[in-house]
């Protein structure tokens, strides 16, 4: 696959997982001189490892802190997408006590990711983008970010709309991904979410620095020359 090529339609995992290797990497290109980067990388690292630590379904045990969790995502969602000045400053108009019932609710329906994306709209300034990427943040084995330059990466999904019937479509196709890559990688990790970064990855990549995915390239340069080793010589035709 040539480093012009297309990501989605690879079916070798060893590519995806160098891709997936440079994310944070791409991530800090993408943010540039924005103090806040670093923290905020940290923080979104171990959101999945918090929440799903933190809130115990079965007893209905959720963290104090949900805004604060709802914040974060949406510094990433502003990070990697458009930014959008007053969508924090909507979304905190919420109260902690509505977000929390919203939020149980919504992780409660899933694997539902539709219904669990139409209760989470129903906070004021959550669509369905901001409520893939709370859901992407808690259960990225169900749900993906639905991140622009994700969605532009996979044939027949542009121009692309910013409605639950776009999203669902859009999730079938990162299902499908995740269903072949699993099939073939032993290590059979490969999740909605971890897909969708991969491939906003490798989008933003080729644009602001592709010295990062050099090494793709350099492994396919590698893999024609033991190719060109093997093959055997040219024999003049028989009569």
């Amino acid at each position: 696959m040539p480093l012009s090529g297309e990501l989605y339609g690879c079916e070798d995992p060893s590519y995806w997982r160098t891709v997936f290797d440079v994310y944070w990497d791409v991530l800090k290109a993408k943010g540039g001189k924005k103090k806040n980067l670093s923290e905020l990388d940290k923080c979104v690292k171990s959101l999945p490892t918090v929440l799903s630590s933190s809130w115990v379904f079965n007893s209905m045990s959720f963290l104090t802190a949900v805004p604060t969790q709802y914040e974060l995502q949406l510094q990433l969602h502003e990070q990697r997408g458009k930014f959008r000045p007053r969508l924090q400053q909507l979304v905190a108009t919420n109260s902690s006590e509505t977000v929390e019932i919203c939020t149980r609710k919504a992780f409660q329906l899933l694997p539902d990711v539709a219904a669990a994306i139409t209760e989470l709209s129903q906070l004021k300034a959550v669509g369905p983008a901001t409520a893939s990427a709370i859901l992407a943040a808690g259960a990225p084995e169900s749900a993906a970010f639905m991140a622009d330059e994700a969605m532009e990466s996979i044939p027949g999904l542009t121009p692309i709309q910013y409605t639950l019937k776009h999203y669902i479509l859009y999730l079938g196709k990162i299902q499908l991904c995740v269903k072949k890559l699993n099939q073939v990688d032993t290590e059979k990790a490969w999740t909605p979410h971890r897909v969708e970064m991969c491939l906003w990855a490798w989008a933003v990549a080729q644009k602001l620095c592709p010295s990062l995915l050099q090494t793709l390239s350099l492994g396919e340069k590698a893999a024609d020359e033991a190719d060109e080793d093997v093959r055997p010589t040219k024999k003049g035709k028989t009569r």
